[in-house]
């Protein structure tokens, strides 16, 4: 295994930057997922990586070693496609031993290398079958074996479940945490579901056009996003964000969201200090949003609620403050139906302020 480092690494496509002066360090053993919308430079970057493409600006390091004149063959990494790319006129036997045969390996050597990853993968009993003979969980299997077979340094895994339904999405999520561990190899992983990147990473590169916005372990991610995609890209539901103006009233911090005012006079000095302007928005996650059907304080404020989703143990709330639309979540015990009336209170220790012209995190 090895650390993989990128230093300032840009690519472009005639006039379109995919990959806009991007660095990071992956180390030893470590588990990174590049996280982000489909067409903010993930697959380019692990292509750069793999040597499939050549950057036009920056660095990349291998070890202590830079590689960006390095052939793709000679880098010892090993990338598993979205697709999987299996070889249908080859057994599962024929496709793990096939990387290990274009070496020159003797045929003792595949055949014990080839039967300790089908067992760690468990896939022995399908050693003698064809691709279209298999499931995608299956697949996506032997792919990940394919490419862990010759003990690479480093894997690039290139939205490997995105191909899976959502069950088996889940075991094989757990699978390739379990491999990744057991294995200790480093690993980048390229993948537009935050759940993905939040249960598996050691530490997420948010990505948005291009550029990393934020590279750093997933709770940080989650509870300290810095800057308004972040915490709208990571969390599921996602947080809530409220357009406000800054006031100060009898010596009073107050967001005005026009349907109400939040008092924030703890904050005021704070926001005044890193704030561009009066232009703020207000950011809260559904599960900081206590529900009640009275009034539990000074802060709480009346909703009517005007769909429910229960995805048990819990009930998604969609409330109205007027014209503004917010989600709660709330236990599936909570008695409501759509169209009634409740109070909700945030956590005020959770909330997040952010600067609407600059889209960084205030608080």
């Amino acid at each position: 295994m090895a650390k993989v480092r990128v230093e300032g690494l840009t690519k472009r496509f005639g006039d379109v930057v995919a990959v806009d002066h991007v660095s990071f360090e992956v180390g030893e053993g470590e588990l990174m997922c590049m996280l982000g919308p489909s067409g903010c430079g993930k697959t380019t970057t692990l292509r750069c990586i793999a040597g499939l493409e050549m950057p036009d600006e920056g660095n990349i390091y291998i070890g202590d070693a830079l590689v960006n004149e390095v052939l793709p063959k000679d880098r010892d990494v090993a990338m598993m496609f979205q697709s999987y790319a299996l070889y249908p006129n080859k057994t599962v036997y024929e496709t793990l031993a096939f990387p290990l045969m274009a070496r020159k390996k003797p045929k003792s050597e595949v055949s014990k290398r080839v039967k300790e990853v089908a067992e760690v993968l468990h896939i022995t009993p399908l050693l003698n079958r064809f691709p279209r003979q298999l499931s995608g969980g299956e697949r996506q299997r032997v792919a990940m074996g394919r490419a862990i077979v010759r003990e690479p340094k480093v894997y690039l895994l290139d939205e490997p479940l995105t191909n899976l339904d959502a069950k088996l999405r889940v075991h094989m999520r757990a699978e390739l945490k379990r491999l990744q561990k057991e294995l200790g190899t480093t690993t980048i992983y390229a993948t537009p579901d935050q759940l993905e990147a939040l249960t598996v990473a050691d530490r997420i590169a948010a990505m948005d056009h291009g550029r990393i916005m934020q590279y750093d372990k997933p709770d940080v991610l989650y509870d300290h996003p810095k800057s308004l995609f972040v915490a709208g890209f990571i969390g599921s539901p996602s947080m809530n964000f409220i357009n406000c103006t800054f006031v100060e009233k009898n010596g009073k911090g107050l967001l005005d969201a026009g349907e109400f005012l939040y008092d924030v006079s703890e904050l005021k000095d704070l926001i005044k200090m890193l704030s561009t302007s009066s232009e703020l928005v207000l950011g809260v996650r559904p599960e900081h949003i206590s529900i009640s059907k009275e009034r539990a304080g000074k802060d709480s404020i009346q909703a009517e609620v005007y769909v429910i989703e229960p995805v048990r143990p819990e009930i998604i709330l969609y409330l109205r403050v007027r014209e503004k639309k917010l989600i709660a979540i709330a236990p599936i015990t909570f008695p409501c139906n759509p169209g009634e009336k409740v109070w909700m209170t945030f956590d005020r220790s959770r909330i997040h302020i952010i600067d609407k012209n600059t889209e960084k995190m205030i608080v």
